[in-house]
């Protein structure tokens, strides 16, 4: 059986209890829709600022999950995501951006990491694909938003190639998790996505997708991420995969195009602290 990255440790959250196991101060997770004060299509634990909820619900929402990780929301940093590729390193000078306004966020940017302790770096999805890095030596975490946009444009790879070149990190030496995302039971795109990913397999990975009619085909963002970690020099015992689909999992995840995109958004999060609660 493969070994499941996330579980369910809260209403509110799922965590890594095998992640916090490399490192007693690592925080990392993933938010489900549940526990919070959001009405209607956002019901109930909407972390996204840019979508038809009420700013104020969405700020007391990431204020409760703040307090259940015992993590000061001031810690927390947001990026404007636009589903592309950019990577930025986050410092303390960034505490607090995105965080109780959208303005605020870090501009145009789905890969947020930092080496420094007690900052939260925290992502929004509704059905794309959360990728998750760590690295002990360099004391490097990270996390990308990767739709299929993102994944076509390697932003995992990027993150890989980023600690590589400015960090001096050993690609062998990371470790990723691929979180939960719509799977190929519910995704389907047409030849216009699928030309794009032909771009950048390989002619030996197997094939992330298959026709379900014509012109429209099944795919799997996971499979192709991990494909793509592996390119970039990742070890593949070093990825874990989550099985969820948010799709699917309509108890706990919002989806995007299973509510046809009128929907919250769930946080992934990560951050290294000294002052976290005992779970």
């Amino acid at each position: 059986m493969t070994q499941q990255p996330f579980q369910l440790q809260h209403e509110t959250y799922l965590n890594s209890p095998i992640w916090e196991k490399l490192n007693d101060e690592l925080v990392v997770g993933f938010t489900t829709k549940n526990g919070g004060i959001s009405c209607g299509d956002f019901h109930s634990l909407n972390l996204g600022l840019h979508v038809l909820d009420k700013p104020e619900n969405v700020v007391l929402n990431r204020r409760r999950l703040a307090d259940e990780l015992n993590s000061p929301l001031e810690n927390w940093i947001c990026a404007d995501q636009v589903h592309d590729s950019s990577i930025y390193k986050v410092s303390q000078s960034d505490r607090g951006k995105g965080i109780l306004d959208y303005e605020s966020a870090i501009r145009a940017t789905d890969g947020l990491y930092t080496q420094e302790e007690n900052l939260m770096l925290a992502l929004c999805y509704a059905d794309c694909v959360p990728l998750y890095f760590y690295e002990h030596e360099k004391k490097l975490i990270g996390t990308a938003h990767a739709g299929w946009k993102g994944t076509v444009k390697d932003i995992g790879g990027k993150m890989i190639q980023t600690w590589i070149k400015d960090e001096e990190a050993d690609a062998a030496s990371i470790y990723a998790i691929i979180g939960p995302s719509i799977g190929p039971c519910c995704y389907v795109v047409d030849d216009y996505v699928i030309e794009k990913v032909n771009q950048v397999i390989r002619t030996t990975d197997a094939l992330p997708y298959h026709e379900v009619s014509a012109g429209q085909y099944s795919l799997d963002l996971k499979q192709l991420n991990k494909q793509l970690l592996i390119h970039a020099g990742v070890k593949e015992d070093r990825i874990l995969t989550s099985s969820l689909c948010t799709s699917c999992e309509s108890s706990k995840f919002f989806s995007h195009r299973r509510d046809s995109g009128s929907t919250g958004r769930m946080f992934s999060f990560i951050g290294l602290t000294r002052r976290r609660k005992q779970l």
